[in-house]
């Protein structure tokens, strides 16, 4: 057995096995293929003897992290983003700000995890799946209605707070990191117009070749390195950049779709196994309360924080408990939260198994929760923008 796994052809042919056997389970159980891709790593840790990662293995789940962050944001539609600004910020901050400080605090004065690690704690349970959420809207059909189109920008929102707090809390601020700063903000600035050139003059002509593809990816590496050499996350500049090319990947479905595919197909299996790979199941046994304890806590901050607000705007109680719900969800960036935190040795395995672990939990039952009891019809969810735009109007006449 150690020949085969010394041998690098062999090795990769096992990932790549657990990937597709992943891939089937989650087309016929219709769940979202990173859950199961982190339920197969837990397996593949706990009883099928693969514990240890290669620098290669290591390197192309990096990669996995970054690409998939960059696609998260550009998910967004920024026309969305800007027609439903005020409750999906309102709800968005309250939804990372509520479940983040909360458990925190309690994390670190009650359980008495380091400031760091509760930190971190607070960073992986704030988390809301963009992923989850956004598969939710589409096998519904909700994800062209108002409503679906403002709980996505909120998950944004939540999700924007939970990377930049990731960035901010662990950097250090340095000569590396006003230069990563300046860097980010020419990018920022410049990168709708330069790849929409390269989509224009170079995409049509040289398909093969795919440059649009290469080019997004450099900047991303290259943003990585920076970020990372000046002791930050790389996930910040992916996202980042993501959102500021979403509107360019709204008009050019093709090259999103070509990414997605790269992504899921070469980079994050590594990521997501990987991810479940340290999990310990004795330890999440030896911890049950813990994990219960901390579940409840990240539901029961959403619902203080989301629920009330979905009212005030507008949404009758079986919606608000539909979107306060689906903003409980968390799987992708509180994975990367939890894994940064390990790699980075700020907390350790029996830590990290314990919000990974509420984090695969949070992806699930909230979701099942939400779709069998409180799923408010399509027509409900449209309706709900007609009534905000005329609400709006009628503010705006009597101003």
């Amino acid at each position: 057995m150690s020949n085969i796994l010394n041998n690098i052809w062999f090795l990769a042919a096992i990932w790549m096995g657990l990937a597709f056997i992943a891939s089937i389970i989650s087309i016929r159980l219709r769940v979202s293929v990173a859950l199961i891709e982190i339920l197969i790593g837990v397996i593949a840790g706990n009883y099928l003897g693969i514990h240890k990662t290669t620098d290669w293995i290591n390197f192309l789940a990096m990669l996995g992290s970054g690409i998939i962050t960059f696609l998260a944001g550009a998910e967004i539609d920024p026309v969305s983003l800007k027609a439903n600004l005020r409750p999906s910020l309102v709800i968005g901050i309250l939804s990372f700000f509520t479940p983040f400080l909360s458990v925190w605090l309690i994390m670190q004065f009650i359980f008495g995890w380091s400031l760091h690690e509760a930190q971190i704690a607070g960073i992986a349970l704030s988390t809301t799946s963009v992923a989850v959420v956004y598969a939710v809207m589409i096998e519904t059909g909700n994800s062209s209605t108002a409503m679906g189109k403002m709980i996505l920008a909120a998950c944004f929102i939540t999700d924007f707070g939970t990377v930049l707090a990731l960035g901010v809390l662990f950097a250090n601020f340095n000569w590396w990191m006003l230069l990563f700063i300046a860097v980010m903000c020419i990018m920022l600035w410049y990168m709708p117009k330069w790849t929409k050139f390269i989509i224009v003059k170079m995409g049509a002509s040289r398909q093969i070749s795919e440059p649009e593809v290469k080019f997004l990816l450099f900047i991303l590496f290259f943003l990585g390195g920076l970020s990372t050499t000046a002791k930050s996350e790389a996930v910040l500049p992916a996202y980042l950049i993501g959102l500021v090319v979403a509107g360019v990947f709204m008009r050019d479905k093709t090259l999103i779709n070509r990414m997605r595919s790269i992504a899921f197909a070469v980079f994050t299996p590594f990521y997501f196994i990987k991810a479940g790979l340290y999990v310990s199941l004795p330890a999440v046994w030896s911890a049950i309360g813990v994990i219960s304890f901390l579940f409840l806590l990240k539901i029961g901050t959403k619902y203080i924080g989301v629920f009330p607000f979905a009212r005030t705007f507008s949404m009758r109680s079986k919606e608000s408990h539909y979107t306060t719900l689906l903003m409980g969800t968390g799987l992708t960036f509180g994975t990367i939260a939890a894994l940064y935190g390990l790699n980075n040795n700020i907390i350790n395995q029996k830590q990290y198994t314990i919000l990974v672990t509420v984090v695969i939990l949070s992806a699930v039952i909230p979701t099942l929760f939400a779709q069998k009891y409180f799923k408010p019809r399509q027509s409900t969810m449209e309706a709900w923008g007609r009534f905000r735009k005329k609400k709006n109007g009628v503010k705006k006449e009597f101003s």
